[in-house]
């Protein structure tokens, strides 16, 4: 038995227009599932959540019918406003991924010489998930309130804008100015 394919989605990287605006192509890699020609799909993201409808599909040059998983796409939309989109947000099959402000995750810092910082309770981050880049304040979940180099924690994250997020969804934070470490969500709160 085959296994089912996911729905739909594809994180945003740049966005085109042409014709003042009437023409607006998406541009990024698709992350999992398939799109079509004349397909609905929902922009998801930075509180801009619309629908628009795929009208042509472009890849190194060429146009095709349909698209999936892995493959860099320029999305030709119907239905968006250019001001409205921008990179960050991510396309999805419409109701599959909805955005949020907050969620629980496991964080792991790098080495000290690879730039980790120690990194405390109430600190602003700056959190890469996907291609959004958003700063949050970190709260540790345990009964310290300092994480140290090279030392994994439980932490609660909340956002400054909601983003499209998942459990399970991996990511990159940064602190003042440098690299810090990754984590992965284990809980989407809110």
């Amino acid at each position: 038995m085959d296994a089912p394919v996911k729905p739909f989605l594809m994180h945003i990287e740049d966005v085109f227009c042409q014709g003042q605006g009437r023409v607006v192509t998406l541009t990024g890699r698709i992350e999992r599932g398939r799109v079509r020609k004349g397909d609905e799909v929902e922009i998801v993201g930075f509180g801009g959540n619309a629908i628009g409808t795929v009208v042509d599909i472009e890849v190194c040059r060429r146009y095709i019918d349909e698209a999936s998983t892995g493959m860099n796409v320029g999305l030709l939309m119907r239905g968006v406003v250019a001001g409205a989109v921008e990179r960050g947000q991510v396309l999805a099959a419409p109701g599959s991924i909805s955005e949020h402000t907050s969620f629980a995750a496991d964080i792991a810092l790098l080495s000290e010489k690879d730039g980790a910082a120690v990194v405390r309770t109430g600190e602003q981050l700056q959190f890469h998930i996907r291609t959004a880049v958003v700063t949050g304040d970190l709260t540790l979940t345990r009964e310290t309130d300092v994480l140290y180099p090279l030392h994994r924690g439980d932490v609660t994250i909340t956002l400054k804008r909601p983003i499209a997020l998942e459990n399970g969804q991996s990511f990159a934070f940064r602190h003042l100015g440098r690299a810090t470490g990754s984590g992965t969500v284990t809980l989407v709160l809110g």
